[in-house]
């Protein structure tokens, strides 16, 4: 049974921009910034002055630069007491929004009541050069200062003013003429930047055991555990079943540490002398600097530390020497497996830590971030609703932020980005959000607000095609499902070789480590929730910062918490897989009750061959697949997929269930009893529908082997039918039977706890995950 589609307004839209200033979808756009339609803009760079007159009563000026066109202008900072200025500040102006045929380059001095105009230099825009990058830089060049009569008067002001677009290098650091309304602390938030994630490393900590411990109390057995602390991740081992004062633990605790490492290890050997007392026997601080790095699973070499007790003696806190207590540690930093920072289902990034285990790139993927369309009001400014949205791109360890369009809801952005592809079944995310950071410090307490998000799976893409399409941008509120507008986008995925990345499908999904010597979920779990808020620490630091509320929403934060709409959309994705299997056995039941006798005696006629000739049957089987699959071509998607409100089960939803989605965890139910029983079942009901989840996946992974959702893994599956078929055909069925039961009943020194070349091409088939909220 086919799915009804999503109304209009949900729906993905193909557009057909002008790219690259005149080349539209689809075709073979080779220029360097040709993704985006092309943006004409007026650039003015003030780069310094010299010999500027006195001014002020003490003989000097304090000089600034202001650039007038029409009603836009743009101010460089001031100098006190300077005669020979540098500023070194571009400004842009869009040429959508010239209102006067003359720019206007003004030097001023800086003065309590009024400025004093020092001179000016004025540009015909009819004269201004034309400059299409890569072309060189223009050079800047010395202008004469003049009074407002044209006479030339004292100073001199070096100054480049060309037309180009925002390909053009000076565009990103550059004033926009749209910021005028901006505070000067908030200028910083409105440029587009490039961020890099810290590279995360898992730390390993082998507590084995502890000698000569002094426990206060001599006369009890002691009950001993280690603490380690790194940052805010805290653990402890069990209590040591040897209770004495050399107990012994062999036991692992796992952490996430970014680089540059900025936390030391501190361990601590504690006592557990009463319910919730605990007594420090000894501490040991270790810089993570000094620790040895593996790639795979060799064991690094152990080593002793002292442990250093304090004691307090006359109120100061001193170290006690009397004794030398000692700790058996084995500690590394595991390089060898991938530390996960994302949801699972939507990673971009599957390498391991250590760049030496790294493979070559397959590709490219480029991005153009064209523009939106209707844009909701996000807050409201002088009575009025107003937007200021700026879109964030993550992929791999790169992130991307383009300029915020001031008040606009339909901000064009046209930037376009580029990065490395190393694995197709990788997931691009893309998310606009309202900038709240306008006034700089003075709105630190606002949040970003979230617009909406898109994530394209860049193995359900035909490599060199460049696709166009309008994107809905959907967030769920607390009433519903709700359209916030929608994001145009340009899309190309090039592929250096071919036969390397179908290599690729053939190759575990994770580093070699997750599966040789893998983490338990729980460890998982707890190590990639720690991983993304040393993410989201990191990136809010930087300058401009991209805040916490961003990189949580574009990494899931929250895709682990119970909700009753999530679970039965899973339930209804399960029933959807199986709805294959029960059409089959309708259609045979149809068949036993001659619905149409022509098909019964064909199938009768079927039947008969292959009993007579039961070697016909695995061949007949791969024939038709590879028939079916063939004839599936003509049908396959030519989209990306995107976010389905039917298929998050978004638009149906009962208040009262969107009322426990958006419900706080720990809940805000008064009782203390329904707080407990309710989070009990949130937390057990969880777990439920990422395993149902999970069945859905591996379901419409088997649905996807013919339906072309990846095109590259659907023709090496068909191409194997194929082969398959005339394999099969040529060699007796006995032969095929008695080797595939010996190899399923081989011996285990024949077996690798590798996944097998299939069950990795099968992980690496899409789902429908990515369709959903």
């Amino acid at each position: 049974m086919q799915r009804p589609l999503p109304p209009e307004d949900y729906r993905l839209k193909e557009t057909s921009p002008h790219l690259g200033g005149g080349g539209v979808a689809g075709d073979k756009l080779t220029s360097t910034y040709d993704l985006v339609e092309q943006m004409q803009y007026l650039y003015v760079r003030v780069v310094k002055a010299r010999d500027l007159p006195a001014k002020d009563v003490t003989g000097s000026c304090d000089p600034y630069v202001e650039v007038k066109l029409g009603n836009y202008k743009g101010t460089t900072r001031h100098f006190e007491k300077k005669t020979n200025p540098e500023w070194n500040q571009v400004f842009a102006f869009s040429k959508d929004r010239l209102q006067s045929s003359m720019i206007e380059v003004m030097v001023k001095d800086k003065d309590l009541v009024k400025d004093d105009i020092i001179g000016r230099v004025i540009f015909d825009l009819n004269e201004v050069p034309k400059r299409v990058p890569p072309d060189s830089p223009l050079a800047p060049q010395w202008y004469r200062l003049e009074d407002r009569k044209g006479d030339k008067v004292k100073g001199e002001l070096m100054l480049a003013v060309w037309m180009g677009t925002q390909a053009d290098e000076a565009f990103p650091e550059a004033w926009h003429s749209d910021a005028a309304a901006v505070h000067s602390e908030g200028l910083a938030n409105i440029r587009s930047k490039v961020y890099l994630s810290p590279k995360l490393w898992y730390v390993r900590v082998n507590v084995i055991e502890a000698q000569d411990l002094q426990p206060s109390d001599k006369g009890r057995y002691p009950e001993v555990f280690v603490k380690a602390i790194l940052g805010n991740q805290a653990l402890r081992t069990r209590i040591s079943p040897s209770r004495n004062i050399n107990p012994m633990w062999n036991e692992d605790l796992m952490f996430v540490a970014a680089e540059p490492f900025e936390e030391h290890l501190i361990l601590s050997v504690e006592d557990r002398v009463g319910p919730n007392k605990d007594e420090v026997l000894g501490k040991c601080v270790i810089p993570l600097q000094h620790v040895e790095r593996r790639l795979d699973y060799k064991p690094v070499n152990t080593r002793w530390y002292n442990l250093d007790k304090h004691i307090v003696v006359e109120g100061e806190k001193k170290k006690d020497t009397k004794f030398a207590s000692r700790i058996h540690l084995r500690i590394c930093l595991d390089g060898g497996y991938h530390v996960l920072d994302e949801s699972t289902h939507y990673s971009s990034d599957l390498r391991p830590t250590a760049k030496q285990l790294w493979k070559p790139s397959i590709g490219v993927l480029e991005l153009g971030i064209l523009n939106a369309q209707g844009i909701l009001p996000m807050k409201t400014k002088d009575g009025r609703g107003t937007t200021d949205a700026y879109c964030v791109a993550k992929y791999g360890q790169k992130w991307v932020r383009t300029r915020t369009i001031i008040d606009s809801f339909i901000p064009k952005w046209n930037e376009q980005y580029t990065w490395e592809v190393f694995d197709p079944c990788t997931v691009i995310t893309i998310g606009v959000f309202d900038n709240c950071h306008l006034l700089g410090d003075k709105a630190s307490g606002a949040r970003d607000a979230r617009i909406g998000k898109v994530r394209i799976r860049l193995s359900t893409l035909e490599t060199d095609r460049v696709y166009t399409h309008s994107y809905p941008l959907l967030v769920l509120h607390p009433s519903g499902v709700k359209k916030m507008g929608e994001l145009q986008l340009a899309v190309r995925f090039t592929c250096s070789s071919l036969l390397n990345m179908m290599h690729i499908y053939s190759q575990p999904l994770l580093p070699k480590m997750h599966y040789l010597h893998p983490l338990s979920v729980t460890q998982l779990d707890s190590l990639r929730h720690q991983a993304t808020q040393i993410v989201s620490m990191r990136l809010n630091r930087a300058e401009p910062s991209l805040r916490k509320e961003v990189v949580e929403y574009m990494l899931d934060m929250d895709s682990h918490m119970w909700s009753m709409r999530r679970s039965k959309a899973n339930f209804f994705r399960i029933m959807s897989v199986l709805s294959g299997l029960i059409a089959v056995g309708r259609w045979f039941d149809q068949i036993c009750l001659w619905k149409n006798p022509l098909t019964t005696i064909l199938i009768h006629i079927l039947f008969l061959i292959l009993v007579l000739y039961p070697e016909l049957i695995l061949p007949t089987i791969f024939l038709y697949l590879f028939l079916i699959g063939i004839w599936y071509f003509r049908w396959r998607p030519r989209q990306p997929p995107h976010m389905d409100t039917r298929l998050s089960h978004a638009e149906t939803v009962h208040p009262d269930e969107l009322d426990e989605e958006f419900d706080t965890f720990p809940t805000s139910r008064p009782s203390d009893i329904v707080r407990m029983r309710y989070d009990r079942l949130r937390s057990v009901a969880g777990r439920i529908q990422t395993v149902v989840g999970d069945l859905a996946t591996q379901g419409e992974r088997l649905q996807n082997l013919l339906s072309w959702r990846d095109p590259r893994a659907t023709a090496l599956f068909v191409t194997f039918c194929l082969i398959a078929a005339i394999v099969l055909y040529v060699t007796p069925f006995r032969v095929v039977a008695l080797l595939s039961g010996f190899y399923v009943l081989r011996h285990p020194r024949f077996r690798h706890k590798l996944p097998s070349v299939p069950l990795n091409f099968f992980r690496r088939l899409p789902a429908r995950t990515d369709s959903l909220l």
